[in-house]
């Protein structure tokens, strides 16, 4: 594809086509870059052909700007990088991304917004104007934020985005008074959780959950490896045998509280389950640690009462809610969430963005807070 080069004075807009080309590329690395963001950058030669294209594939791989760059050879001199997020200026498991840039030549670099990482924030792009390079910004910005809307959420605040997700019958209901819960949704459902876990780092359940569904919380091979299995378990009141205490099929963390009793400790330790003691043992802590792990976004597949603390605790950010057309009914049946500590119904949370869409017979409904 060969266009015209748009000359120093276009507006912005007039880059969009090649970042949101930029974006679908970034969009490849959806689920394994973390802890770092999803980046694409194509490169056109200075009369505007595209000449390379790359994106971050993996955490500790090439960033996108170097496979991009590596593709056009002495062909980007004096041309144009699309990038969407602002090139790093620092060094980690890879060299800086600025440097690179600079080192080809490229006339100008088209970026969709700066990076919030504290390490860069700005002073890649600085290197870029310092080297001669003409910098223009926020091209495509509002989509290029959605797509790393985690990562901007871990940076800022220092937590992984959360999401909740549970399935439901049309009366509310996730099982029936004696527990049974499997299963409420269809298989075109249970496909689109197999995908939402491929998407995140970590998958967090409780005891409860253990308990009553012995759950395997794998993408069924949508990404390798598997997500991070995580139970939350204050008093690690577990069964000794777990299909989550297996190791080949993903690996477990099983955070608790000092009060829990030494002999599941080293049987979690003899089996080769990791275990992280948490004070407080609480959702908020546990997602300070898993911040720290690298964790962009993580899953809550929970059971009400903890739903619900993770909920007042600020660990959530969105919802996916999946309602059955079936009928359970039952006054002691179990619901979605438990006690939000709400007095007045006016003081509920006002959720945000809605989408809806079906899947076979179920609707699934996913909202922002």
């Amino acid at each position: 594809m060969t266009v015209t080069q748009p000359a120093a004075t276009a507006p912005p807009s007039t880059w969009l086509p090649w970042m949101r080309r930029a974006l679908q590329l970034a969009a490849l690395g959806a689920g394994r870059t973390s802890p770092n963001p999803q980046v694409g950058c194509v490169v056109l030669d200075a009369a505007g052909q595209l000449v390379g294209e790359g994106y971050h594939a993996r955490a500790g791989e090439p960033h996108a700007e170097v496979g991009a760059l590596r593709q056009a050879g002495t062909r980007a001199r004096g041309g144009t990088a699309v990038v969407t997020l602002e090139p790093c200026c620092h060094h980690g498991r890879t060299p800086p991304c600025s440097q690179a840039l600079v080192a080809a030549g490229v006339a100008r670099v088209v970026v969709a917004m700066t990076d919030p990482d504290p390490r860069v924030a700005g002073q890649g792009l600085a290197e870029l104007r310092a080297a001669g390079i003409q910098v223009v910004e926020g091209v495509g910005e509002t989509e290029a934020r959605a797509l790393n809307r985690a990562f901007v959420h871990r940076v800022s605040s220092g937590r992984p985005l959360g999401i909740l997700k549970w399935a439901m019958s049309l009366d509310g209901r996730t099982a029936l008074p004696n527990g049974s819960s499997q299963w409420i949704s269809g298989p075109a459902a249970r496909a689109w959780v197999h995908r939402l876990r491929a998407s995140c780092d970590a998958v967090i359940v409780g005891g409860g959950t253990v308990r009553a569904d012995d759950p395997l919380l794998t993408s069924r091979g949508g990404r390798q490896p598997e997500p991070l299995r995580v139970v939350l378990s204050r008093r690690l009141d577990l069964p000794d045998g777990a299909r989550l205490w297996e190791q080949t099929a993903a690996p477990t963390l099983v955070a608790h509280g000092y009060g829990a009793p030494g002999r599941f400790r080293f049987h979690l330790d003899g089996l080769g389950v990791e275990r992280l003691l948490l004070e407080p043992c609480e959702p908020d802590t546990l997602m300070q640690a898993l911040a720290e792990r690298g964790c962009n976004q993580v899953l809550w597949e929970c059971g009400p009462e903890l739903a619900a603390a993770a909920l007042r605790q600020g660990c959530i950010q969105q919802l996916a809610a999946v309602v059955a057309p079936k009928l359970l009914g039952g006054d002691a049946a179990r619901t979605p969430l438990g006690d939000l500590e709400l007095v007045d119904v006016n003081a509920a949370a006002s959720l945000g963005d809605l989408r809806l869409q079906r899947l076979d017979r179920d609707l699934l409904w996913e909202l922002t807070l």
